[in-house]
């Protein structure tokens, strides 16, 4: 079988052109990520039209998921992710140019949001499936730790603020931004080349065994997750933070302008602010999940996320206070990220990972636009605030009811893949 070349010393060339390329589109995708809502509310004001756009965000998670897994499985990794990119970049350059000649209308925000996470399943699918064959087993961590630390800057930190900063300057300007992020992105990726030289990585894991329908295909993954004890907690405690915190952030933008009194280009440095825990807690994600092992690391962070969410709830009616209470969640959201890439690409075998990979984002992501649903109209009746207190606690009950299943796993869990 010919695979990507790993280097005998350090992470390896390929690994890095794989991140650089990560980096950048993540970055591109934080900008557009801060300018939808942004657009939309110049449209709405009502809280259930504002949450839609975080719901079609994440939506495709819950319905393409599982497909997507399988056309992972099933093709070439890096021409995939080429792929997924071109045809992202196509979307947003359609509505880019709508945008600039004065044509917007909500739904077209839909469809954008909606179609650039079909693409983000594969692209993310993709990479994350290409990491154990790039890297050695003993540097996972250090390789997923680099992925979630530019992940967390691109995507959270620094894209927020410069998509805000540019949709003040002009508002279409975000996401001709994205577009090119994406184009830089496709370049680095094709530099990636196998041990002989060669662009194209063929065969894929398990792509010379004989196919079967997609339904079976997809159901092999499900099944693979649903059978193991600790992806399968790891994943609904993943699914109910997710829940939870997409309760809140689907009116962030209103929360920041009315409970806040934070403005347009105000909105992006909070967001970017709120990120911070997340930054610190991506550099240092290595080193607490090899000195505090899964166990700690799931009952840890699983307990201060949801009680982060209820005391911003409670008492966040100040930005620093916001931001200082954010950063809790999201340092643990870096650490977590670490723990459960690393924990999946050690236990699941590499013909199944683009689908078991599938399946858990379609639960865990999947629960990302349902959340947004509830916080739109939790908000609508209730307020505000009401979104932030209620998904914590729904985060913590859930959190406290899975201590006794987690008190039994071991401190360390490890597992040799099967074939």
């Amino acid at each position: 079988m010919v695979t990507v070349r790993q280097e005998e010393r350090g992470l390896g060339r390929n690994f890095h052109y794989l991140l650089s390329a990560y980096s950048i589109q993540t970055l591109g995708e934080g900008v557009v990520i801060a300018a939808l809502p942004l657009l939309a509310s110049k449209l709405t004001d009502d809280p259930r039209l504002i949450s839609w756009v975080p719901l079609a965000t994440e939506l495709p998670w819950l319905l393409l998921a599982l497909v997507g897994g399988v056309i992972v499985d099933r093709y070439d990794r890096r021409l995939l992710m080429i792929g997924a990119q071109t045809i992202q970049t196509l979307l947003l350059v359609t509505v880019a140019l709508v945008v600039t000649l004065g044509g917007t209308q909500i739904w077209m925000i839909y469809i954008l949001a909606f179609g650039l996470c079909a693409g983000d399943i594969v692209f993310m699918g993709s990479s994350r499936a290409l990491i154990p064959t790039v890297v050695r087993g003993a540097d996972l961590e250090t390789a997923n730790g680099r992925n979630v630390t530019a992940e967390t800057l691109g995507r959270m930190f620094l894209g927020p603020a410069l998509g805000s900063a540019l949709f003040v300057l002009f508002v279409p300007l975000p996401l001709w931004t994205n577009a090119v992020t994406y184009v830089v992105s496709i370049v680095l990726i094709s530099r990636i080349r196998n041990a002989a030289g060669h662009f194209r990585v063929t065969p894929v894991p398990g792509a010379t065994e004989e196919r079967r329908g997609v339904v079976a295909e997809m159901m092999e993954g499900v099944r693979w997750l649903a059978r193991h004890r600790v992806l399968r907690i790891v994943v609904l405690l993943a699914a109910t933070s997710n829940f939870s915190v997409f309760m809140a952030q689907s009116i962030t933008v209103l929360f920041a302008r009315d409970v806040l009194g934070v403005g347009d280009a105000g909105y992006g440095i909070l967001v970017a602010a709120m990120a911070i825990g997340g930054v610190v807690g991506g550099l240092v994600s290595r080193r607490v999940v090899a000195h505090f092992g899964t166990r700690s690391v799931v009952i840890g962070v699983s307990v201060a996320s949801a009680l982060s969410l209820v005391a911003i709830g409670l008492f966040g009616r100040q930005p620093v206070v916001v931001v200082a209470l954010f950063g809790v969640w999201s340092a643990g959201l870096s650490v977590w990220n670490v723990m459960a890439q690393s924990l999946s690409q050690r236990l699941v075998p590499n013909r199944l990972m683009g689908r078991v990979g599938s399946a858990t984002r379609m639960i865990a992501f999947g629960a990302l636009p349902l959340g947004a649903l509830a916080g739109g109209l939790v908000a609508a009746a209730y307020g505000l605030t009401a979104p932030w207190v209620i998904g914590g606690i729904v985060h913590l009950t859930v959190a406290l009811l899975t201590l006794p299943a987690l008190l039994r796993w071991p401190s360390v869990i490890e597992a040799p893949q099967e074939s």
